[in-house]
């Protein structure tokens, strides 16, 4: 049996307010003529169909479009809620869906009810495991821990339970949940984009719990890992966040052969437009010739200019024009550092006067120092005043006085 892995497509998302259906339903298409071209018997997704619970129309109809293909095409599909989506919502229909070859699984009470199929090697047992609340399961399946790996675990005894039953059948599992082989390992396989599901700071689901399982197909993670040879995730199939600007982007072609997993293949997904990090200043970003191949990059750039640049971000799109996310690191101060001294009294246009060349790294012009004056001005009631504060008043007030730290 050869059996595509996918996972966390997320649906209806977007990349820095960048609109990605366009793109996810490119990814639609090439998963279609994989499906084809390398006679794919089973499609699974491991979760996060969605992006969220309640998803956009377009998002509805792209799930809605997919998942028709999919029914008309040589595989069956079976597909699990991750914890971005509405399991209610997904699961909706699914006993009719069912009839289609499209099994979609969201009820945890029925983890132990496989999907089965067979092949010339004889039966294999697809079981989907959605994502699993711990506070949701805790009572039902009376869970001794309130975690993510008594959750599973419970899930799993109850597949293996039903796989006793059907002797010589292999088994196929599809999971959503943070896996590791130790929890040192946890640091190395999250990414940005990936939404935290720790409860009370346990997250992590050690590999051993699906020992004897001949593939564990696992969402949640948007980077491609494998853990073992039996247990891998496919990851996003598309960049969700610059913290994964360097993944290969796909999914996972495993062959299934008589004894369990014989092969397994990553197959590169579609990558619409790649995604790059710059530092430096901005001349030099500008002027740098080796930097061309980027000119089309979505980029996150930070910039290392001792004064911070005008009108930087119109400046480096006018080169690098789908520039989305621009950072600057300074040597300066931070504005608004927590100060312990007790200050004089000062008038208003210098507090401004002061913040622009803190935050900038050089002092205003003369014509904006002027225009900030005119605009603190007609802040004031009394210009001439410039709320500055009286001797009487300044001698009455704190010794001292913390500024909460504001960070831009």
């Amino acid at each position: 049996m050869r059996i595509l892995h996918t996972s966390d497509w997320h649906l209806g998302r977007s990349f820095h307010r960048e609109g990605m259906l366009t793109h996810q339903g490119a990814f639609v298409d090439h998963l279609l003529e994989v499906v084809e071209r390398e006679r794919v018997d089973l499609v699974v997704v491991a979760g996060d169909i969605y992006d969220r619970a309640l998803p956009q129309v377009d998002a509805v109809r792209l799930a809605s479009e997919t998942l028709g293909r999919l029914a008309a095409s040589r595989a069956k599909v079976v597909l699990t809620s991750g914890n971005h989506d509405s399991a209610q919502r997904l699961g909706f229909g699914s006993e009719l869906i069912d009839a289609a070859g499209v099994f979609i699984r969201t009820d945890a009470s029925r983890v132990d009810v496989p999907v089965l199929l067979e092949d010339e090697h004889g039966p294999v047992a697809v079981y989907g495991i959605p994502y699993l609340d711990p506070d949701t399961v805790r009572e039902p399946w009376q869970l001794s821990a309130r975690s993510h790996a008594a959750a599973l675990g419970e899930a799993m005894r109850r597949v293996r339970t039903d796989l006793s039953d059907r002797r010589g059948a292999r088994s196929v599992v599809l999971a959503h949940a943070f896996v590791a082989g130790r929890v040192e390992d946890a640091g190395d396989l999250a990414s940005d984009s990936e939404r935290d599901i720790s409860v009370g700071g346990v997250s992590i689901v050690p590999t051993s719990v699906f020992d004897g399982v001949s593939y564990a197909a696992l969402g949640h993670l948007h980077g491609r890992h494998t853990l073992t040879d039996t247990i891998r995730y496919s990851g996003s199939p598309l960049a969700y966040s610059f913290s994964e600007a360097r993944q290969h982007k796909g999914s996972w072609l495993i062959e299934l052969g008589a004894a369990g997993t014989s092969h397994a293949e990553f197959i590169d997904a579609p990558v619409p437009r790649p995604l790059a990090t710059l530092r430096g200043d901005l001349e030099t970003l500008l002027s740098d010739a080796s930097l061309a191949e980027h000119e089309g990059s979505w980029l996150q750039v930070t910039l290392t200019d001792t004064v911070r640049p005008l009108q930087a971000m119109d400046r480096l799109r006018r080169r690098f024009p789908h520039t989305l996310m621009l950072g600057f690191e300074s040597t300066a101060p931070v504005v608004g550092g927590l100060s312990h001294r007790r200050e004089p009294a000062r008038r208003d246009r210098d507090l401004v006067a002061d913040f622009i060349a803190e935050l900038r790294g050089a002092s205003a012009s003369a014509d904006e120092l002027a225009l900030l004056g005119r605009a603190v001005d007609a802040c004031c009631e009394d210009p001439e005043v410039d709320m500055h504060l009286s001797e009487e008043s300044s001698e009455s007030a704190e010794p001292e006085t913390e500024w909460a730290e504001v960070l831009f």
